[in-house]
């Protein structure tokens, strides 16, 4: 088993839950006592957040790329940034290591292929939604994204941001995904992307007509599949 290098801390709540699924899957794959060998690096969010919000992107990415190199001196085989906003500097981070580096969008991209799904509605932060680093990633695999209206975006970023960075789950916030899903499936969506890793806290499959796409869960998924496999990862 190779030993998995995780980039988190964007935010915390849903690094636990990298680590949480992450040693599920290995030992649902396993059985008995194993668990995933692994190594998490935990970033403080609030100088992220600050960077992002005043458009210091090129600072952003040279500090993950330099606490990446630290998971690849540490002794990380493979490597996973747990986050999607600051996908938009992983071309940084990917000049910084020599380990393979599993872009979640490309994760993504191949889970909803695989489901025979060609539109895909697109939720996240604002940056992931509004930005083109994200979006044109997906396209790039062949699929069509669509976004909310510049109202929802705001809401979501906001929800996001005060309530689910912090545990929260508002049933008033729970309201406006399922109206904002429903006016995605409308608008010709085929199925919902997660597209920031808190969302599988308050995007239910169980309460959407539309299939989800959960991206935490998936990029989990293809991290345990790499780490198991017998010969070298290619990505």
């Amino acid at each position: 088993m190779r030993t998995i290098g995780l980039l988190g801390g964007m935010s915390f709540k849903s690094s636990l839950e990298y680590y949480r699924l992450l040693n599920e899957q290995v030992n649902e794959r396993l059985g008995g006592l194993h668990s995933a060998r692994c190594i998490l690096l935990s970033v403080d969010f609030a100088e992220i957040d600050r960077m992002m919000r005043e458009d210091r992107w090129q600072e952003a990415g040279e500090m993950l790329a330099a606490e990446a190199k630290r998971l690849e001196s540490a002794g990380a085989e493979l490597l996973a940034l747990c986050t999607n906003t600051l996908h938009r500097v992983a071309p940084e981070i990917e000049r910084a290591v020599s380990i393979p580096f599993l872009h979640i969008a490309d994760a993504a991209a191949a889970r909803i292929e695989q489901a025979g799904r060609r539109t895909i509605g697109l939720l996240g932060t604002a940056y992931t939604m509004e930005q083109d680093f994200y979006r044109q990633r997906l396209e790039r695999h062949g699929l069509s994204v669509l976004v909310p209206e510049p109202s929802d975006r705001a809401e979501i970023h906001r929800i996001i941001f005060e309530e689910l960075c912090f545990g929260r789950v508002e049933p008033a916030s729970s309201e406006l995904f399922h109206r904002v899903i429903a006016a995605l499936q409308t608008k010709g969506a085929e199925g919902i992307l997660l597209g920031c890793t808190e969302l599988g806290a308050i995007v239910l499959p169980e309460e959407n007509a539309l299939p989800l796409f959960d991206t935490t869960r998936i990029h989990v998924e293809m991290l345990v599949e790499l780490a198991l496999r017998t010969e070298e990862p290619r990505l």
